[in-house]
């Protein structure tokens, strides 16, 4: 089920990378064949995300001991949905090809605040339990990241949509001026992106905490393929930390996205090493019973 999970979000984010770097570069059959595929993948990531709860709801208990930031991951989908349709119209209207930029705003507005709360309810789940359990035990600690990504997603997608208001919104958009309408959207998206922000980077610093022990070279941390939650949800605070550089002109915040994305790249460099080299010395994806 996770996997599934992570087909969808890999999905979600190739599409949000084909908006950026391919329209313009194409014809416009690229243009509509995205806005299609907003569409579908924004049913497809509603009826995955209701149905793995349901299922894990239906066929599991999970005590509270047990708990982790893992169980947000089935809410992951939903939280690509306003950064691919801010790149789609941002890219649109770039090319002045026609959109139709409101409805896929509002839908992706609703989609990922139905993500964000669900994943704030989880893992104020989490929250209680380290109150309570205490830290997750060694192989579940790096997990932790993954309370990193829903603040940060949302931040990234709202503020990116909210900036661009003024494009978005009909002329007499709810009875009012659309230029007055569309800097009051801008102010409060901003506004939430500052909190989600702080949100985001709270977490990181946490995750980044609850790992601190081992950087003692006698308490290593055994490779699990949990590693690759050090990559994926922070790059969600690397786009957020970016979105707001650009939005308030802010060199230093430009600067530590650019350091954040340079981190990222070279974890990513070191995970897949590491898990190449686990393979090798069949401690990865080989049975267990004849590693000795």
């Amino acid at each position: 089920m996770w996997s599934n999970c992570a087909q969808i979000v890999s999905i979600a984010t190739i599409l949000v990378n084909t908006c950026e770097y391919g329209i313009g570069h194409t014809g416009s059959w690229l243009q509509r064949s995205l806005e299609v595929g907003f569409w579908l993948y924004t049913a497809v990531a509603v009826l995955s995300s209701a149905f793995m709860y349901l299922v894990l709801w239906s066929t599991q208990v999970f005590p509270i001991h047990t708990m982790t930031p893992v169980w947000v991951f089935p809410a992951y989908p939903l939280l690509l949905t306003a950064p691919y349709a801010s790149n789609l119209i941002a890219q649109s209207n770039q090319q002045h090809y026609n959109i139709n930029a409101m409805a896929i705003a509002s839908c992706a507005t609703v989609v990922q605040g139905t993500g964000f709360l669900i994943s704030f309810m989880v893992i104020a789940s989490f929250l209680y339990r380290l109150m309570t359990q205490k830290l997750p035990r060694d192989t579940q600690r790096p997990g932790i990241f993954i309370s990193v990504g829903p603040s940060g997603f949302t931040v990234a997608g709202i503020v990116h949509l909210g900036v661009q208001a003024n494009e978005i919104l009909p002329e007499r958009f709810l009875g009012t001026d659309r230029e007055l309408a569309a800097t009051i959207i801008k102010f409060i998206a901003v506004m939430i992106g500052l909190w989600l922000w702080g949100l985001s980077v709270w977490f990181f610093f946490v995750s980044v905490g609850s790992l601190f022990k081992y950087l003692r070279p006698e308490r290593r941390l055994p490779f699990l393929m949990t590693w690759w939650s050090f990559v994926f949800p922070n790059t969600a605070l690397v786009t957020a930390t970016e979105q707001l550089g650009k939005v308030f002109d802010s060199t230093p915040l430009q600067i530590i996205g650019c350091i954040l994305a340079g981190s990222i790249v070279l974890v990513w460099v070191i995970i897949f090493c590491t898990m190449i080299k686990a393979i090798l010395g069949k401690k990865l994806l080989y049975p267990k019973e004849a590693q000795h």
